[in-house]
């Protein structure tokens, strides 16, 4: 799919409805009576700074109606909490969404970062992988989108389970990878369209993925329009056979950041190595990471490893591509 300015929009924003480790073990207001009871005012004034929080992160639909090539989805998106992967995932989405994290304007870079969780297509681990690494990135500067893709719909609760019953899962993957490819070149092209908005620059706009969303995220870095083109791209311990290539890589391509472990048990580390190889065959700028020790979906999870600490290595590529640095003004 290709973004088209002049035919694409987007509804105003709505409030947001609350492959890491897959093959491992306000309703109607409320009157407060004051009057001299000031333990009631208090625990007043504490919901409403409360609510004042959450609305601070606004949740944008990519699409008017229904996505374009899944109209006919019926599936609702469902979160799980109690699962094999020890985490909030979120599954079954048929309306993809961005969720804004804005850097505090005293930081601000003028950067952004499309962010695509990881879950096989299945689910995304939307915390480690998402919500998690947005407010890390936001510290530093970067604004955030932490985008919520198409995926295969799930029959069960949970989807950790129902991944072991699916049989060839790069077969049933294939035709939901290019819906997400389409989702991530659209959040860049809405990203791109509303940069002002966000207090962004137009070309400091790039996509960051793990694992299935690594998978997103280097698909988009082959495949893009001018709207659409990603000023860098980030895969993190990507799945790259599953990734969309056609036509090669681009004449324009991005700048990469790869990252990955080579204890992956998933043997995922060889991926990585190949999309360097392919990127700096083509003499285009790719920076490769693979940590001796980490496995696969780490994310922003503590492990006491360096793996904790990727996303300094990430703020440091950043910052060599002069993207963490407040661009003069009017550029």
């Amino acid at each position: 799919m290709r973004f088209e300015g002049d035919r694409q929009s987007w509804d105003a924003p709505r409030p947001h409805a609350n492959f890491a480790r897959w093959l491992t073990d306000a309703g109607p207001l409320v009157t407060i009576a004051v009057a001299n009871d000031m333990r009631k005012l208090a625990l007043y004034f504490l919901a409403m700074f409360s609510l004042t929080t959450s609305a601070q992160e606004k949740v944008i639909r990519l699409y008017p109606g229904p996505a374009p090539g899944s109209e006919d989805w019926k599936q609702e998106e469902r979160e799980n909490r109690t699962n094999q992967w020890q985490t909030r995932v979120v599954y079954n989405v048929a309306q993809p969404t961005l969720t804004v994290f804005q850097a505090e304007p005293a930081k601000a870079s003028g950067t952004a970062v499309v962010i695509c969780p990881g879950g096989a297509f299945v689910a995304l681990s939307i915390d480690s992988e998402g919500f998690e690494v947005a407010r890390a990135l936001t510290a530093k500067g970067v604004t955030c989108f932490v985008l919520k893709y198409r995926l295969v719909q799930c029959k069960t609760d949970d989807p950790t389970r129902e991944l072991w019953t699916i049989g060839d899962l790069g077969k049933v993957v294939a035709p939901i990878v290019r819906l997400a490819m389409a989702d991530g070149q659209t959040a860049i092209g809405y990203v791109r369209q509303h940069a002002q908005d966000y207090g962004v620059k137009p070309d400091r706009i790039g996509i960051l993925g793990f694992s299935a969303g690594g998978t997103v995220t280097a698909s988009v870095a082959y495949n893009y329009s001018a709207q659409t083109r990603p000023d860098f791209a980030a895969p993190i311990y990507l799945q790259y056979d599953w990734t969309i290539k056609s036509g090669g890589v681009p004449a324009d391509a991005p700048p990469l950041f790869i990252l990955a472990a080579t204890d992956d048990p998933l043997g995922l580390a060889p991926h990585s190595l190949g999309l360097y190889r392919d990127w700096t065959t083509a003499r285009k700028s790719a920076e490769l990471h693979l940590f001796s020790k980490g496995g696969h979906g780490f994310g922003m999870r503590r492990q006491n490893l360096p793996t904790d600490r990727w996303v300094e290595r990430f703020a440091d590529w950043l910052e060599v591509q002069g993207l963490l640095q407040n661009p003069p003004s009017g550029r």
